[in-house]
């Protein structure tokens, strides 16, 4: 087969990442790729289409499209094996199937690529292969840079010793600068001198020198010169763009599971709104057993019209498990007791305006194992080549919904990326933390448990302790407002709810 050019476009036929094999032009090759669309029959289940010079094989990737160009007389069954390899290198190096996330790694993806054609023709690889070629860890590096580290602490150390001794020799010639030596029988004259010669020695060396200006040569320098990374990439970013390229640059600079856990804002609230908001903290062994968990819980309220400040705040608490509460100074603590309705002492006052008060507080603190949310098993078990690592998750309380979970487990560094068996969900390695971060986006009661699988050369003790995050749209102690009424007449006020519960430290030691 000869591969002319590998790409990832839209439906529209855009070109997001094109990597050409043989000598072609960006003309040509945009034109391959706007034609591309045109020639799909939707009534068709075929995979290729052909025009009467090149044969385009293709695979849908949500909205887009992975694309290749191949010439007519190529084998369709290599064309099609090679193109299934090429779908599967994509999700790679991008979490989300989207035009931004491929332009962010369009690098990662051309260097993927390379690795899978060369010259027009497949290379023999798989994709554990590819991912060992792309990170490129070279076993005499990590040696040379360890020499590099040791020549360097003991160059540090020597410094330190001759700071040490050129101290103390400083010290001895300002004593024989103080007051006369006396030296024993016939060694005074040569104490004196020798103590002359080291003083003189020693202010010659203590003068401080005068920096030169530096003097620019008129004619052009050919000499080396160290630029900085930082300049390097922003210069290639600069041309980039001056030559027509659409480059997206993350404004964070972290990673989404860096990113603080947190929902977004309502869009609409009522003059009248409140914030349900809890916090876990939960520290589990890796051999079963709560060794702590605690859920801290408030209900903040939040008025913006001054009509319906004098309000009272029905509440629902449907706890089992045995919540201590704890209202606010100013709320009446019996008609809270009596009714489970937050009101001030005084009912003539009014909640302060346009600011956020937290009225109700709650705390929960146990080691029962069946009050843990989702429940983490990580097995690793020694092999001949290292370790292979099964997790599991299951969802214990049915009634919450979980999204944006991430477990990450730590693995050992300077192996390579790990193998990954089955797997549900996503995953993403990172290398630069060691790190190996099992993405889910929801977990609920149809998607209650799941396993990942992978091996990795290292010990068991190499991948604890295991963190967890999420956040949630439900209470975790089912605490909430059912009604808010006027003081007065006791007539129904609207208001609005956003509830969360999120993790502050969820690990599995």
């Amino acid at each position: 087969m000869v591969l002319l050019a590998a790409a990832v476009c839209t439906k529209a036929g855009k070109a997001l990442v094109s990597r050409q094999f043989v000598e072609m032009t960006r003309t040509r090759v945009e034109g391959l790729l706007a034609a591309f669309p045109k020639l799909m029959n939707s009534g068709k289940q075929h995979t290729f289409v052909e025009t009467e010079s090149v044969r385009y094989v293709y695979q849908p990737l949500e909205k887009l499209y992975m694309v290749l160009v191949t010439t007519k007389n190529s084998n369709i069954l290599e064309d099609l094996e090679t193109l299934r390899l090429f779908s599967r290198v994509i999700p790679e190096y991008c979490r989300v199937l989207e035009e931004s996330e491929i332009s962010e790694h369009c690098f990662d993806l051309i260097f993927a690529f390379d690795e899978i054609v060369a010259l027009g023709y497949r290379e023999n690889v798989n994709l554990a292969q590819i991912r060992t070629f792309t990170e490129m860890d070279s076993h005499e590096e990590k040696v040379f840079r360890a020499v590099r580290e040791t020549q360097e602490r003991e160059a540090k150390a020597e410094m330190r010793r001759k700071a040490k001794e050129l101290q103390q020799i400083r010290r001895d010639a300002e004593r024989g600068k103080k007051g006369p030596g006396f030296g024993g029988f016939g060694s005074s004259g040569m104490s004196s001198s020798n103590t002359a010669i080291i003083t003189d020695t020693l202010i010659e060396v203590e003068k401080p020198k005068p920096t030169p200006a530096p003097v620019r040569s008129s004619g052009p320098s050919k000499a080396l010169k160290l630029v900085g990374k930082g300049k390097e990439v922003d210069e290639f970013v600069d041309k980039l763009k001056s030559e027509g390229e659409n480059i997206i640059l993350s404004s964070t600079g972290k990673r989404p599971s860096e990113a603080s856990k947190s929902l977004p804002p309502p869009t609409h609230t009522e003059s009248v709104h409140m914030r349900v908001e809890e916090k876990i903290t939960l520290t589990c062994g890796r051999d079963g057993g709560l060794q702590n968990m605690e859920v801290l819980g408030m209900i903040t309220l939040r008025v913006s019209d001054e009509k319906n400040g004098r309000i009272r705040l029905k509440f629902s608490n449907n706890d089992k498990r045995g919540v201590q509460l704890q209202t606010h100074p100013n709320v009446d603590k019996k008609l809270f007791t009596a009714e489970s309705v937050i009101g001030l002492k005084n009912p003539d006052k009014s909640f302060p305006l346009k600011s956020d008060v937290g009225v109700l507080k709650w705390r929960l603190q146990t080691t029962d194992e069946s009050f843990i949310p989702l429940t983490i098993n990580c097995w690793p078990s020694e092999s001949g080549t290292g370790c292979d690592v099964n997790i599991e998750y299951e969802l214990q309380d049915e009634c919450l919904e979980l999204n944006d979970v991430v477990i990450s487990i730590p693995v050992p560094s300077g192996v390579g990326a790990p193998v990954i068996g089955d797997l549900d969900g996503e995953y993403r390695h990172d290398s630069r933390r060691n790190v190996l971060e099992w993405c889910l986006p929801v977990i609920d009661v149809k998607n209650k448990t799941g396993s990942l699988e992978f091996s990795i050369p290292g010990q068991p003790n190499d991948f604890f302790p295991v963190n967890v995050s999420f956040v949630s749209k439900g209470s975790y102690c089912d605490i909430q407002v059912i009604k808010v009424s006027q003081v007065d007449g006791d007539c129904p006020v609207r208001f609005s709810t956003e509830t969360s519960f999120v993790v502050d430290k969820y690990e599995i030691l």
